[in-house]
């Protein structure tokens, strides 16, 4: 029992990190646009956010990936300085400069085409293999096509609002903050197009730099700089990189900072190794229910029906996807388990032949 109970749990284990990756990402919509609200620059959060995850990692990352951790060349960190700008800088300040000029939900929402985009890329990559003629195949082109469709519902269609049944524990005070929503929707589709060339080139210098605590670590440290940088040359008051302590700037920056570029960067690349880009991105949808179930029972902002059926119609999608990568999953080890075999059994052959007189 003990046994197979592990065993399921090994086979399952990539599934249920990538689940506790969106539930801790989905907080971040909140406790970030709550500091907003107080008057925190976005460009200054992103570089304390993952200064912290920096700090935080090295030590991990140094010592316990000290005998494994390959040679550093100059191209490949030219290559690991590209990684981070991309899929730090880049593209984490703008999905945050879209949060403050939308909303929560409308971020969550569009983000979910990230899962679609990098399937996408994937293929015209050839990092992702599709037999239209196979249910496998099929499974995994309908599962994107729905969960894109389910995004559409959520985006587009509200419907009527549930009524909320209890006073809510939490209640977060709102500014106007929300100034351009042209821009931050192209923002936001921008920021997405750079997270989904990230999970890919990830997944490549994944190949080259094994070591995924160093790389995490690596990340952090660059997309840091950068974003100091960026935050420099955009943001010249002195007094916006002040952060009283134990504030909601604070706190934003320190869970994030440990939490979310730390320990979740480190799963989504443990994942990737394990799984795939497309794998790891096509858990991202889960994060748009998450926001509103928690936007709805803890905060006690109005749930509409098209959140409820666009996130059934993802959960639908997601699901097919997943059932056709396992069974990618299940035939490639097939395959190789028999061409191991055959190997074996031309080895044995052979030496039959040698030993006969």
């Amino acid at each position: 029992m003990a046994r197979t109970l592990k065993a399921t749990f090994a086979r399952y284990k990539p599934h249920l990190s990538m689940i506790l990756v969106q539930i801790l990402t989905a907080i971040v919509y909140f406790i970030t646009e709550a500091a907003f609200n107080q008057g925190l620059n976005t460009y200054v959060y992103v570089t304390y956010r993952f200064g912290i995850a920096f700090l935080v990692m090295f030590p991990f990352a140094y010592f316990l990936e000290r005998q494994s951790r390959p040679k550093l060349t100059l191209a490949l960190f030219l290559e690991l300085f590209v990684v981070s700008f991309l899929g730090v800088c880049l593209a984490f300040n703008m999905f945050f400069a879209s949060l403050r000029c939308t909303s929560p939900t409308f971020v969550a929402a569009v983000y979910n085409t990230v899962s679609s985009l990098t399937f996408v890329i994937a293929i015209l990559f050839r990092m992702e293999v599709v037999d239209v003629k196979s249910p496998r195949g099929i499974a995994k082109i309908l599962g994107t096509l729905i969960s894109l469709a389910g995004v559409t519902v959520i985006t587009l269609y509200k419907g009527p609002a549930l009524q909320n049944l209890w006073d809510a524990p939490i209640h977060m005070k709102r500014l106007s903050i929300h100034e351009n929503w042209v821009k931050g929707s192209i923002l936001t589709i921008a920021s997405c197009i750079a997270f989904s060339s990230w999970y890919i080139i990830q997944a490549v210098t994944l190949k080259k730099y094994p070591a995924q605590l160093s790389l995490t670590a690596w990340m952090d440290c660059l997309g840091g700089v950068q974003s100091a940088v960026f935050a420099v040359i955009l943001q010249h008051k002195p007094a916006a990189w002040s952060i009283t302590m134990f504030s909601i700037d604070f706190w934003a920056i320190t869970y994030t900072g440990i939490v979310c570029s730390g320990f979740v960067i480190f799963l989504q690349i443990w994942c990737l190794k394990e799984k795939g880009p497309v794998f790891v991105s096509m858990f991202n949808p889960l994060q748009t229910v998450m926001v509103a179930v928690l936007a709805y029972f803890i905060f006690g902002e109005k749930l509409y029906t098209g959140s409820i059926l666009g996130g059934v119609t993802v959960i639908i999608g997601l699901y097919l996807l997943l059932w056709g990568k396992e069974k990618d999953q299940s035939q490639e080890q097939t395959s190789s388990h028999s061409d191991e075999i055959k190997e074996i059994d031309k080895k044995k052959a052979g030496s039959t032949v040698k030993e006969e007189p």
